[in-house]
């Protein structure tokens, strides 16, 4: 009997030490650990402890709701095979006169000779993710991207932005982010403790499309802009932000490229931060082994010309090449301030978007409203656990006591939980940890009512204490199994605000089952070994 209470004596004691080492970096004032804690630390594999961190409603931040364009993705990969088509056909040395994209996944080809159409449609047929029709004249023909493949790539589309959405938030450094899908095309992005919400957005909302694009001279971009000129298919009309002296957007200037791209940035292998020699920033950017082999014959072949460096249709930059570049490298001008040439070389060195997303809904939660809602949360858990213990004295007498002090001990080994696994404390989750408080003594109660009836039986104060917690057991535990599995239904099926309200009253229920049947036990049987002959309940 001895030997069993020791044991459990000291489990009680190492989990309520434990967790009050683990809540102490989240008491202000308070010194985080003690020293011997770096000794104690590996012995029990414990992670170091951290602050309890608080969600969006709790601390402020932002909510961003974005929607995805899933038939951009499409186009996307309709210019990406249009590509494939020219490098194939140029392979062959076939002839074309025209190729352009035609809505969302079509492909108009237009031959310079008419014989080579039946070449032509077996030199297509390597591309298995087209249908191929016949055009209007003997030398066009239709390329269509087949359904399944466009269905295949919207459905991917929003998965693959999330994830590279959230990669570029780590990345960024925000505090337990929550990114997770809506409905079929929108992701909900919500980043507690924000401090800079516009250079998120910027982060978020760029699709970080990279191309090398030639600069054509032979046109007026100011005629083309007015309307003047008419602007050939394979041209294209962009514009060239101009930056002022404190780093703003001060202008943008019409400038004609070619439509198709001498290099994108599916070639890119890094991306990062560099000062120039007059101590402004700017992006260098690799290209891999391909990439560099055809950069570094364009530029061979094309010295003095301008070559526009494009991201997502907006023109950085465009210099003129100077010499034959052959180690696949080049920079990114713009006169960036350390913040924006740190983003774009992140989101560059992530990759691109698979599709280009649209804020449908931005909301920004002042800290203030968080404070108050804490305040709430705090006060109503305080009001219903100062009930509960008066009502458990007064009901159960010194019996009553023990077990308020066991949901003292539920409270701080939950703080303690939800601290050590990292997880986000919400507004729902202060009302799971309200509603914990109530469920606590349920345990309790059902023991002490067994104890009860065993002493009204003339039994003995040991063995009343023995059948009480026996006879209550199978009850307690399936008000706890069910509890638990309601939990699990809300976690699995909630959202996040749900899934904080699930976690707290999951680990509430499952620590009062310890603290009630092994907690309360240990001084039951200790008072019993002084030689307690009557139990106060």
């Amino acid at each position: 009997m001895k030997r069993h209470l020791a044991w459990r004596a000291g489990l009680v004691g190492a989990a309520a030490l434990l967790s009050f080492l683990y809540i102490l970096p989240s008491i202000p004032g308070l010194s985080p650990l003690p020293g011997w804690w770096r000794y104690v630390r590996p012995l029990i594999l414990a992670p170091p402890p951290e602050p309890i961190s608080l969600g969006l409603d709790l601390q402020g931040g932002m909510h961003l709701v974005l929607e995805v364009e899933t038939d951009k993705a499409v186009e996307n990969a309709t210019d990406r095979l249009l590509e494939e088509v020219r490098r194939l056909l140029d392979k062959q040395g076939i002839g074309v006169s025209r190729l352009v994209r035609e809505g969302t996944s079509g492909i108009v080809l237009v031959l310079e000779k008419p014989e080579e159409r039946g070449r032509t449609e077996r030199a297509l047929k390597e591309l298995a993710t087209l249908d191929t029709s016949a055009g209007a004249a003997p030398n066009e023909l239709r390329l269509k991207l087949q359904e399944r493949e466009a269905k295949q790539i919207r459905d991917s589309s929003v998965p693959q932005t999330l994830e590279k959405i959230r990669n570029r938030v780590d990345k960024f450094g925000v505090t337990e982010p929550l990114i997770l899908p809506e409905g079929d095309r929108r992701i909900v992005v919500q980043l507690p403790g924000l401090k800079d919400p516009q250079r998120v957005i910027d982060l978020i909302g760029k699709t970080a499309l990279l191309e090398l694009k030639v600069v054509d001279t032979t046109l007026n971009p100011v005629h083309v802009e007015q309307g003047k000129v008419a602007l050939p298919p394979d041209l294209q009309l962009l514009y060239m932000r101009e930056v002022g002296e404190k780093k703003e957007i001060v202008a943008k200037r019409a400038i004609v490229v070619q439509r198709r791209p001498v290099i994108t940035g599916a070639s890119l292998i890094d991306a990062r931060v560099q000062v120039d020699d007059k101590g402004g920033w700017l992006v260098a950017f690799a290209l891999d082994r391909e990439g560099g082999r055809i950069f570094a014959e364009f530029t061979g072949a094309n010295i003095g010309r301008q070559l526009a460096i494009v991201l997502d249709d907006t023109v950085y930059s465009a210099p003129v090449i100077r010499n034959k570049i052959s180690e696949g490298r080049g920079v990114i001008e713009g006169n960036f301030t350390p913040e924006s040439a740190r983003d774009l070389a992140l989101i560059l060195r992530e990759g691109a978007l698979p599709a280009s997303v649209k804020i449908v809904s931005n909301l920004t939660v002042g800290p203030s409203l968080g404070q108050d809602s804490i305040r709430a949360g705090v006060q109503a858990s305080i009001v219903a656990g100062i009930v509960v213990i008066l009502f458990m004295g007064f009901y159960y007498r010194w019996s009553g006591i023990l077990a308020d002090l066991a949901l003292l001990l539920n409270l701080l080994m939950m703080l303690a939980v939800l601290a050590g696994i990292q997880a986000t404390l919400t507004l729902p989750g202060i009302a799971g940890i309200a509603l914990t408080i109530g469920m606590a003594v349920d345990s309790n109660v059902l023991i002490f009512e067994r104890i009860r009836e065993e002493l009204r039986l003339g039994k003995t104060v040991r063995s009343a204490i023995d059948g009480g917690f026996s006879k209550a057991w199978v009850a307690i535990l399936d008000s706890h199994v069910t509890t638990l599995i309601t939990a699990l239904a809300l976690f699995l099926f909630g959202s996040g605000p749900v899934r904080g309200f699930a976690v707290t009253l999951a680990l509430g229920v499952s620590i009062n089952l310890f603290t009630a049947t092994v907690g309360t036990r240990v001084v039951f049987d200790w008072l019993t070994l002084r030689g307690m002959k009557q139990l106060s309940i």
